[in-house]
């Protein structure tokens, strides 16, 4: 197995053991316990003085971040020691790279001698099994790399039927101590999380909700369950913004188990990243909700609608809500004194502040009041008259017959995609002039976004006009007839109700507005009042 040791005395060992839990569920045979008995009897026999030994008890051989493999490596380096004996080769670790790079860099540039007892590997004789050293490297991955396929099947068995796996419950919850995955409620933190709804609900936005939280000394998730935070910082330990956003739009809290957000990168690698939504696995009706399905709808309506706001200075009714019709960016807002001083909110376009010298729009300044007065009267108008629809059915009917047969939005869809499709031949066509060296990389980047966002836009105006053609898509969970009675009730500005049944508002160079609802039988009215 090996060759008997000619000069102990000329040696200082280390013995390293290593124990992972994929090794301690495989066999018995790799414990501590037993590593370390073969190791001495080892040293005993060859009359070798051991300096120290290491032990790394928990850790995975695909990393060689292991602490007392790093005290090792100090050690080696302070010329404490020059000789590391293991039971085998994959106990010093099961990444072939990493395992070579010591075996035949390392080791030997510090003049270190490394005996794998059980492999008979010894890198101080000339043998014909050092040579196979690499091969049996490649076999320990390759058992790393099975281990980690049936961790991973298994995890992803217990998602698919709705069990948590994680190792802490997200907060609202708490982990059952006597159903293992399984979710219970905890009372203190669910409290906080329902009134955050509530709060978004009542129109507060991401960022009042995290003052408001902080200011009333409540601590976040992270702190409310004793985390360490990996960085420090002036606002670590508080609220935040983005914090906030993702809990609002989390399904967890209305019984839905949102698992696979996240992956690794691979079995070699600690480092995650973020997977597309589409691949998350979503089981639906897992745990006790803390949040009825109606008003989480309704708050993702109201973060829905300010996605594309940029500035944090000034709230109004349509926040959210206004396109430019032309170009179809949002409309932002700017503040202007009135003769008198009186200061009042205008409304422009963001394309044509961003290329103003490029004239890629125009401006669309008009007071913002006056959009809001038109967009409510509009909205309360259609309101009263799907009510008293009874009596308007058959000149509905007659409209909609006269527009159905002279409707041009399928054609206007077609124009749309074929735009697309050219924007896309533009986009391949400038990439094949990259690569041919035709056009220069700077050039190539700014035609790029142009295009891309060119593009982005059509797509947009392509997919609102494609829900035309689909039968009613009404807000989530809530009825028409109730959402427009409570619209009229409290038609003064009621920013829920009004995004509830407004999709966007649009507005031109002409002042002309563009309404287009939530739901096909209020654009319906439209056509024909």
């Amino acid at each position: 197995m090996y060759s008997e040791i000619s000069n102990p005395m000329d040696y200082r060992v280390a013995l390293y053991i290593r124990l992972s839990k994929e090794d301690d569920r495989e066999a018995e045979s790799q414990s501590v316990t037993n590593q370390r008995s073969m190791l001495l009897d080892f040293t005993q026999k060859n009359r070798l003085s051991v300096h120290d030994t290491y032990i790394d008890d928990g850790f995975s051989g695909t990393s060689f971040d292991r602490p007392a493999f790093n005290r090792l490596i100090e050690d080696i380096e302070a010329k404490k020691v020059n000789m590391v004996i293991t039971k085998d080769m994959s106990r010093l670790g099961r990444d072939y790279i990493q395992t070579g790079h010591y075996l035949e860099c390392y080791f030997p540039e510090n003049r270190v001698r490394y005996i794998s007892i059980l492999d008979g590997i010894d890198t101080g004789i000339d043998s014909t099994m050092n040579d196979i050293t690499p091969f049996k490297a490649i076999m320990n991955d390759m058992y790393a790399k099975d281990i980690s396929k049936k961790i991973k099947s298994v995890k992803h068995d217990k998602q698919r039927k709705g069990l948590f796996i994680g190792g802490k419950a997200p907060y609202g919850y708490i982990l059952s101590k006597t159903e293992k995955n399984t979710l219970l409620i905890d009372d203190d933190a669910a409290a906080i999380v329902c009134r955050m709804f509530q709060m978004a609900v009542d129109g507060k936005s991401c960022r009042e909700i995290a003052i408001t939280l902080n200011n009333e000394g409540i601590p976040p998730p992270a702190v409310y369950a004793n985390l360490p935070t990996s960085r420090k910082g002036p606002y670590s330990g508080t609220w935040s913004a983005e914090r906030v956003t993702d809990m609002l739009k989390n399904q967890m809290y209305i019984g839905n188990m949102v698992q696979g957000k996240m992956k690794k990168i691979s079995y070699k690698s600690k480092k995650c990243l973020r997977t597309p939504r589409e691949d998350w696995i979503i089981v639906e009706d897992t745990h006790p909700p803390l949040i009825e399905k109606e008003v989480f709808d309704k708050v993702q309506l109201l973060i829905h609608s300010r996605l594309h706001t940029r500035s944090r200075t000034h709230d109004y009714l349509l926040k959210g809500l206004l396109y430019c019709h032309e170009c179809g960016y949002p409309l932002g807002v700017i503040n202007r004194k009135l003769s008198g001083g009186v200061e009042a909110l205008y409304t422009v376009c963001r394309t044509y502040q961003r290329f103003t010298n490029a004239r890629r729009c125009t401006c669309h300044c008009i007071r913002l009041d006056h959009v809001n007065a038109a967009v409510l009267e509009r909205v309360t108008a259609l309101c009263k008259a799907f009510i008293n629809r009874d009596n308007l059915e058959a000149a509905a009917k007659a409209a909609l017959a006269d527009y159905n047969a002279h409707n041009n939005d399928e054609q206007e869809l077609e124009q749309l995609q074929n735009r697309i499709a050219k924007l896309t031949a533009d986009l391949d066509k400038i990439y094949a002039d990259k690569l041919s060296g035709l056009l220069e990389e700077d050039d190539f980047g700014r035609m790029y976004r142009r295009l891309k966002e060119d593009r982005t836009l059509l797509q947009s105006k392509a997919d609102i006009l494609a829900k035309r053609f689909q039968a009613d898509a009404p807000a989530p969970s809530l009825e028409l007839d109730a959402l427009t009675q409570r619209f009229l009730k409290s038609v003064a500005g009621n920013r829920e109700l009004l995004v509830s049944l407004v999709e966007r508002v649009e507005m031109s160079e002409a002042k002309e507005l563009f309404i287009y609802f939530r739901f096909r039988k209020l654009e319906n009215m439209q056509r024909f009042l």
